[in-house]
């Protein structure tokens, strides 16, 4: 018998002791990431790294200074383990200097130096329809904030310019095949500059614009203000999200259901796999870590980031009904995004303050555009129809999530016709709904 309870009580010291050291590898780890926050990841995380190593050895010394030789260099094995895995936070796997995207093999990158100092990638795709061409030059702004333009939407623009418009499209600074700024450059008023200076370059006079989800945001803020204004003949607010601080903080319903949770997952790489990114862009994306944190820089995080990284998001921007049919938005040569530098800007229109009383001066002809299968807050949209007096017409699209132009169906060409009929003074081809009038019923209505 006393046999029998030796034999229980081993497995139990064993059992104590790999928990006594589970949790003080927990703890170590809990101490580097308390420091690698307070330090914003300094020096790639080496000082958190050093900070947790150097508390660890501490703790050690003092748990084995009345062991016997052998048994003193069983506390830290603890630390060892705890070393090598916060060690895989602060050690680079993919390439820290920017590799920019392959150029598309059906439209040149142009590459415009902005008067704001930002250089942009601009595409231009030139009306190849001469007998229906239209005098106004059409400007794409795409969303993101800080993201390239996708294969879906090039091939949109590619549609627009068979109907006869002259298109440009630019990826913001930053994003795509652009050149980056420095993190504290990234504001939503340095996109609005931006876009200034993109007409002036082009220099043909007054544009008629398309801003799609942040480029919507872009536009309204554009809108807002007289000296950008004026540099607009026609403008098309598509599917946007907040437009300011004021906007952002209302918690509202959203449109009919969107694929997301439904549609399978993306497949491919994701950077989120690797203990370094995971940390990095989740402790970002919780706001425990800046935009401009040491620990990952802009340029290694814009290369490491992938379309899978993405999740859910991109199963959003499609209706519950086409769950198992969303096509492919983008290659993995094409794909770029800045997590980094897109949360900058969203924290900036966070920041700022109400632009509504801007927005009631507005005087260019603007129309609307809303999904059917919303994955934005349906406020973000009708709070910008009730203060700008110049949106002419709202264009619900029925059948179509947040993307309206995805290639699905007939989906381009019935965004395109909506957009175009504005452009072009003709009467619309969905009612015009929601109009201020309707926006109590529109949200009751859960729409």
């Amino acid at each position: 018998m006393p046999g029998f309870a030796i034999r229980l009580a081993r497995p139990a010291r064993f059992a104590r002791r790999l928990l006594l050291a589970l949790a003080a590898v927990a703890a170590l780890v809990v101490v580097f990431l308390g420091v690698l926050v307070l330090t914003d990841g300094a020096g790639s995380g080496s000082g958190a790294w050093l900070t947790s190593l150097g508390v660890g050895t501490a703790a050690a010394l003092w748990r084995g200074r009345r062991r016997i030789r052998a048994a003193r260099l069983m506390p830290f094995l603890p630390v060892l383990v705890a070393a090598a895995l916060t060690a895989l936070v602060c050690i680079p796997t993919g390439p820290t200097a920017r590799r920019l995207p392959a150029d598309l093999p059906f439209v040149a990158t142009q590459h415009w130096s902005l008067a704001t100092g930002s250089r942009v990638a601009v595409y231009h795709y030139p009306p190849t329809n001469p007998g229906g061409r239209q005098p106004v030059p059409f400007v794409y702004l795409n969303g993101g904030p800080v993201r390239g333009i996708s294969l879906v939407d090039h091939r949109f623009l590619q549609l627009l310019a068979r109907q006869g418009y002259d298109v440009y499209a630019y990826e913001q600074a930053g994003g795509g095949r652009s050149d980056m700024l420095p993190m504290d450059q990234y504001t939503i008023s340095r996109s609005v500059s931006d876009l200034a200076a993109f007409i002036d370059h082009l220099d043909k006079g007054k544009v008629d614009i398309l801003g799609f989800s942040s480029g919507a945001v872009v536009l309204t803020r554009a809108l807002a203000d007289p000296g950008v204004a004026a540099r607009l003949n026609r403008a098309v607010i598509a599917e946007p999200g907040p437009m300011d601080g004021p906007t952002a903080a209302i918690a509202g319903q959203k449109g009919r259901p969107s694929a997301r949770g439904l549609a399978p997952s993306l497949t491919g790489p994701r950077s989120t796999n690797v203990p370094r990114y995971a940390a990095a862009f989740g402790l970002m994306r919780l706001g425990l870590l800046s935009p401009d944190t040491g620990l990952v820089g802009q340029a290694e995080g814009d290369n490491v980031f992938t379309a899978a990284d993405l999740g859910s998001d991109t199963a959003s921007a499609y209706c519950a009904r086409d769950a198992h049919r969303i096509p492919t938005e983008d290659t993995a040569q094409n794909f770029s995004f800045s997590p980094a530098a897109s949360l900058r800007i969203q924290q900036t229109v966070k920041d700022s303050p109400s632009i509504a009383p801007q927005l009631r001066l507005s005087q260019t002809p603007t129309m609307l555009m809303m999904a059917e299968c919303s994955s934005q807050v349906r406020q973000w949209a009708t709070t910008i129809l009730a203060d700008d007096p110049a949106i002419q017409r709202t264009q619900y699209m029925p059948g179509v999530g947040h993307h309206m132009w995805n290639g699905l169906d007939d989906n381009n060409d019935r965004a395109a016709a909506v957009i175009t009929a504005f452009l072009q003074a003709e009467p619309a081809p969905v009612p015009n709904y929601p109009t201020r009038d309707d926006i109590s019923a529109f949200l009751h209505d859960h729409k």
